[in-house]
């Protein structure tokens, strides 16, 4: 059965240091410890005395004052990982965390997933091929010796750089290696760790190129994993969850996050904030709970970028040529029903074209089956029928020989909207208001892949009023692209009110307009 031993990276609270030993001794797991050597001698002191005499747990040979993108961190790792590797014979796996980190699965858990499959899990994307670097240097990283911390030493790090760079003086990276990148959250077997450990004995010379390189942490272990572990053995991903802003900063997880966090396909979670007692506490005694069960939906990554998204919206500030030069033409009239509830949108759109005798689609945006005709291929794709709307629009209309057609929009089609009220065409705009109940959204949110069936109820909660607000936005920007063109249906509204919003929309006659609401069964679920 698989034993852990974690490799903990560490700089403050002793006291959540020493829980955290102590819940992974208590386990059947071990621990190594790096108390970074900026920190307070009293604070190492104080965890010392808790731990010295649990047999589970040991100490790197040194304290290092390690800072961050410095080799100073990758050092401490090897010093801590020797230290296990010595200490614990019995550990078959190393895991690296830190002191924000906590388990999101139980002990149980953790060791069945390890025994499952006997792999190392370390992320090694491609240093320069992969986007892993969002921003800022890239091969600068490794060509150029940095000596400095970028951080505490700013104007130091940038005048050795352009010192370098202005006199040419670059090096190569070491022959044979290929330079990999990922989270430097590692978990792996023993025999890994031996390997690695034997070339740093033999191959001094790669560290003093990994010492000046710029946060090896993400690149030393990822390229040695790569370089000396068979590839069918590595699977390129860690096992602990963190999420990174748009401005590379990691997010943090808080007291209300617990069913979020247990649901994800990871071991361990980072970071947690120091605020966050009770879910500390909680996944605490998580750990150690050997009956504990998980449902994994892993919809965690997808959630955070909604909710941090959510209201941007995106605007160009010139026309694309293909759209700017096409036209529907002044002949042509558009009628577009806009309704979150695809169902209701479609069975008003294909009653009214069969009360008018005019050719009607579906959310030809948004859904590949549309009721399209062939059109030579920009009907194949999505991307195809965004980037040439308008002339898919017209081709349409050529196709069926008409000057009217009908289509069906999501409120979230603001751009197609936009774009379409700017066209020469005469365009009008039915918006049926239909009531979404939480049960409705919850599908939604699963519809979309926000959520899935085993995604905690605690979740939805906090999911569903964000829905709610999304399509409200979504719905008021639509009303100010639509302005004088837009009609509304109130799915509440007495039935001669819908009749007159449908006269509005529609050339009919009133009798036509109340026959069409009262369409049997028009706003079911």
């Amino acid at each position: 059965m698989a034993r852990i031993a974690y490799i903990l990276l560490c700089h403050k609270d002793p006291d959540a240091i020493v829980a955290q030993a102590r819940r992974i001794a208590a386990a059947g797991d071990f621990v190594a410890i790096h108390f970074d050597g900026r920190a307070a001698q009293a604070d190492y002191d104080a965890i010392r005395r808790a731990l010295d005499e649990n047999p589970r747990v040991t100490f790197a040979a040194r304290r290092l004052r390690c800072g961050w993108g410095e080799w100073s961190l990758v050092e401490a790792s090897l010093l801590t990982v020797r230290a296990a590797f010595e200490a614990f014979p019995r550990a078959t796996h190393f895991y690296m965390i830190s002191g924000d980190c906590m388990p999101i699965k139980s002990a149980r858990f953790a060791h069945d997933f390890l025994d499952a499959e006997d792999c190392d899990y370390c992320e090694c994307a491609d240093f320069f091929e992969s986007d892993w670097i969002k921003t800022g240097f890239k091969h600068e990283r490794l060509i150029y010796r940095h000596w400095f911390n970028e951080r505490t030493q700013k104007r130091r790090f940038y005048a050795s750089y352009a010192l370098q760079k202005r006199l040419g003086i670059t090096r190569a990276v070491p022959k044979g290696l290929q330079i990999r990148i990922g989270s430097q959250w590692w978990c792996l077997r023993r025999s890994s760790i031996a390997t690695i450990l034997e070339f740093c004995a033999a191959r001094p010379d790669i560290l003093r190129f990994f010492a000046t390189t710029w946060i090896p942490d993400e690149t030393f272990f990822q390229t040695l994993v790569y370089h000396l572990i068979p590839r069918a053995e590595i699977r390129s991903r860690t096992l602990t969850f963190l999420i990174f802003s748009d401005y590379g900063m990691p997010a943090s997880f808080y007291n209300d996050h617990y069913d979020l966090l247990l649901s994800q396909n990871h071991l361990f979670a980072r970071k947690i904030s120091p605020g966050a007692t009770e879910l500390k506490a909680r996944l605490g005694e998580l750990y150690v709970d050997p009956d504990a069960r998980f449902r994994i939906s892993n919809e965690g990554q997808r959630l955070y970028t909604y909710l941090t998204r959510r209201g941007r919206v995106g605007r160009r500030f010139a026309g694309r040529i293909w759209e700017t030069e096409a036209t529907l033409g002044q002949e042509h009239e558009l009628f577009a029903i806009v309704c979150k509830k695809w169902h209701v949108a479609k069975r008003l759109a294909y009653a009214i074209g069969a009360e008018l005798e005019m050719p009607v689609v579906g959310y030809l945006f948004d859904e590949m089956d549309a009721n399209l005709p062939h059109l030579g291929g920009i009907d194949a794709s999505m991307q195809k029928r965004h980037r040439h709307r308008r002339s898919f629009l017209r081709m349409i209309f050529e196709y069926h020989g008409t000057r009217r057609l009908a289509i069906c929009l999501d409120p979230a089609d603001l751009d197609i909207l936009r774009d379409l009220a700017q066209d020469r065409t005469t365009l009008h705009v039915l918006e049926i208001d239909c009531e979404l109940s939480d049960a409705y959204l919850e599908g939604h949110a699963k519809r979309i892949g926000l959520a899935s069936d085993a995604t905690a109820a605690s979740v939805l909660q906090t999911l569903v009023p964000a829905l709610r607000g999304d399509i409200a936005f979504e719905r008021d920007a639509m009303r100010a692209v639509a302005g004088g063109r837009l009609a509304i249906l109130q799915q509440d509204g007495p039935g001669d009110e819908q009749a007159q919003a449908l006269r509005e929309f529609l050339p009919v006659p009133l009798e036509t307009a109340q026959r069409l609401a009262r369409i049997p069964h028009l706003f079911s679920d």
